[in-house]
């Protein structure tokens, strides 16, 4: 779809709700205050609302403190005359948000996941940029609209954690000319990066080097994983995410050609959250879609019912017939 067409729904509606994925992270936070702030400067009615609260490394961010968590009451008055989903491949990965479009307003879809089901009315689905942040720059250009510091450091935030602080494959030469548009306007290029990854409370350090300790490797090292049972967080108040800090970890191991995390989620029984990672081959997209999942071919995931002990067995062995 042209930017044509997503700038022209843009216009034709006037009331927004701006969505996005579930564990929320950079790219959703930085693309989801940047195109508020984008229909704001074009006249509109915007909030945004999401099913999880913002990890709090990204509270460094203007005006991020007005993003509202999901919950009965924001349906209640609310004027919707579009759903706008950012960063995310399957309407249902935004939890109950969904719920407040209770008379099938248009949806706007904005994405770059090569596993998005293009559930919008409008979908604009772009598979050759670093983010979905990179999309939200390529439509204040093509709106003609100016850009100021908060914006440049919304964008940033979104570019360079989608591309693992421009190392991924995903980056390109826009992306590199855009972050550098980013910094005429200022923003602190240090500070974004030691807000987002060197601000690992003390309490969750110890939590990390203990899971560190349980890494293990299978097929000729080619894959190395981890595991995290409801025990070892449960009664524990992390104020941080930690699974790309532990994937990280799990990708810079000699010879490992895929990482994955297994965790099991504290609010279901027999539920498992699987992060996958590689650099590019095997396709890690291909074995998150099989268990429901999805993502890029560098990074997906998925949610899986059952025993995490056999779930891990059942993602362990697609991975092996991907190798």
């Amino acid at each position: 779809m042209s930017l044509k067409k997503v700038v022209a729904g843009i216009k034709k509606n006037n009331n927004f709700v701006i969505t996005s994925h579930r564990s929320l992270e950079g790219d959703a936070l930085g693309s989801e205050l940047a195109f508020f702030r984008l229909l704001r400067m074009m006249g509109k009615q915007a909030v945004i609302i999401n099913a999880d609260n913002y990890p709090l490394q990204y509270s460094f961010l203007p005006g991020i403190n007005k993003i509202k968590k999901f919950n009965k009451h924001n349906i209640n008055g609310l004027r919707l005359g579009c759903l706008a989903v950012l960063d995310c491949s399957d309407l249902s990965r935004c939890g109950e948000v969904f719920k407040i479009n209770i008379d099938n307003k248009p949806i706007l879809n904005i994405d770059h996941h090569i596993s998005n089901a293009k559930f919008g009315d409008i979908n604009w689905i772009d598979l050759n940029v670093s983010s979905c942040s990179e999309m939200i720059y390529k439509l204040y250009k093509e709106l003609r609209l100016p850009l100021d510091k908060d914006i440049a450091a919304f964008l940033y935030t979104g570019m360079m954690t989608d591309t693992g602080s421009f190392r991924y494959s995903n980056t390109t030469s826009l992306t590199h000319e855009a972050a550098a548009e980013f910094l005429h306007y200022k923003v602190d290029v240090r500070q974004t990066y030691k807000y987002i990854y060197e601000n690992i409370p003390l309490p969750e350090m110890k939590l990390l080097s203990k899971i560190l300790t349980t890494v293990r490797c299978e097929f000729q090292g080619r894959v190395s994983w981890f595991q995290i049972g409801r025990n070892l967080l449960k009664n524990k108040k992390l104020s941080i995410d930690l699974t790309e800090h532990i994937l990280n970890f799990a990708r810079t191991i000699k010879n490992v050609e895929v990482a994955v995390l297994f965790k099991e989620n504290l609010g279901k029984n027999n539920e498992v959250r699987i992060n996958l990672r590689s650099p590019g081959s095997p396709d890690v997209n291909k074995i998150a879609r099989f268990f429901g999942g999805g993502g890029h071919k560098t990074a997906s995931g998925a949610t899986v019912q059952g025993n995490i002990d056999e779930v891990r067995r059942k993602v362990l062995a697609k991975i092996k017939e991907s190798l």
